[in-house]
């Protein structure tokens, strides 16, 4: 009775996977299923799921004849990530699709958060080094420590991801800052041909200038898309402030142009980040100015969409960035890496536009 109840806590599919991987060890050769069946007595399904996932998994290898061997197993590969920021909510959700991809893979994921700071981000940089781990994948904001973020990383001669900002010796991970600014600025295009007839008096860029001039690429192809449906719109009507990516930050300049143009009544503003355009609007809410303006930003996060969903909100569209599908990119772009294989320097994720009308579509 005692033993019975002892068995109670084994996983018997878990037994028998076990079983398979002790029996394709011992043998040291190549067995097909019908062997595995037959030496087992597992059922042929359970053998056949059991050996994919194995072979998922890395402890075996399946040849071009279809037969299975088991591989040396190496200790278990540990990638280091520097989140830019626990703070924001894009950072946040490409961390839960990196966790969620590492741990699919069998990957150990040692997390640093950069705090949106620069030498917050070398220290965190300096830890994965110290730490040995077998790959860095990078996400901050401050272009001017990228270079020594990228110099200690290379000394150690650990493999390294940059993600949205590159750096030197690292392989570029992220959206096509230039097509997405496009795509807001084509966002904001319409609106003021639809709603306001084609009427504009300014054009406002939060700019996040301490990314470095791959990530202003957002606002200048914003503004290249506004150029390019009214190019006799004078220069002087375009100005661009660092919003650094930050609601706070962005609310207070965008208070203080809105109190200095205050007979202005059609104004574009294209964001960097969705934080900056909730700032705007904050600042054109308080002031009682938001049907004055429209506003189209970058990422997607979820308060953004909560404002897009609201009647009578100047946020017109953001572009989002698709931050569920970073985690399985990275953890394969690392894996290849790692393996040797050639990669391309730079690696572009799918954007998608998202405007009011879509999201009532989709509920």
């Amino acid at each position: 009775m005692a033993k019975a109840q002892k068995n109670l806590y084994l996983i018997p599919v878990l037994s028998k996977s076990l079983d398979i991987l002790e029996l394709l060890q011992a043998e040291s050769r190549a067995m097909t299923l019908d062997e595995v069946h037959r030496r087992t007595g597992t059922s042929k399904a359970t053998v056949y799921r059991a050996l994919n996932t194995l072979v998922h998994r890395g402890y075996l290898a399946k040849t071009s004849e279809g037969a299975y061997r088991h591989v040396a197993r190496p200790s278990k590969l540990t990638f280091g990530f520097g989140s830019q920021s626990e703070e924001l909510q894009f950072s946040n959700e490409v961390k839960k699709s990196l966790v969620a991809a590492a741990a699919s893979a069998g990957v150990n994921l040692v997390i640093l958060d950069n705090k949106y700071d620069g030498a917050t981000a070398v220290h965190n940089a300096e830890t994965f080094v110290e730490k040995r781990v077998d790959l860095v994948i990078e996400f901050q904001v401050e272009h001017e420590v990228a270079a020594i973020i990228g110099d200690r990383i290379a000394a150690a001669e650990i493999p390294f991801i940059a993600i949205d900002i590159p750096h030197p010796n690292a392989t570029f991970f992220g959206v096509d800052n230039y097509r997405v600014g496009m795509a807001a600025g084509d966002l904001l295009v319409s609106y003021a041909t639809d709603v306001w007839g084609g009427k504009v008096e300014a054009v406002l860029g939060l700019d996040l200038p301490e990314a470095g001039q791959l990530v202003q690429g957002r606002i200048l192809g914003a503004f290249e898309a506004i150029r390019a449906q009214w190019p006799d719109l004078p220069q002087e009507a375009y100005a661009r402030m660092d919003g650094r990516g930050l609601r706070e930050r962005s609310d207070r300049l965008v208070t203080a142009y809105l109190e200095k143009n205050a007979k202005l009544r059609h104004i574009l503003i294209a964001a960097a980040t969705d934080a900056s355009a909730l700032g705007a609007i904050d600042a054109a809410r308080r002031l009682k100015r938001e049907r004055h303006i429209a506003i189209a930003g970058q990422d997607c996060i979820p308060d953004a969409v909560t404002e897009m969903k609201r009647r009578t909100s100047p946020m017109v569209g953001s572009v989002s960035h698709e931050p569920a599908s970073y985690g399985p990119a990275l953890i394969s772009l690392g894996m290849a890496l790692l393996r040797g294989q050639t990669v391309a320097p730079y690696n572009y994720v799918n954007h998608r536009v998202v405007t009011r009308a879509s999201l009532l579509r989709k509920d």
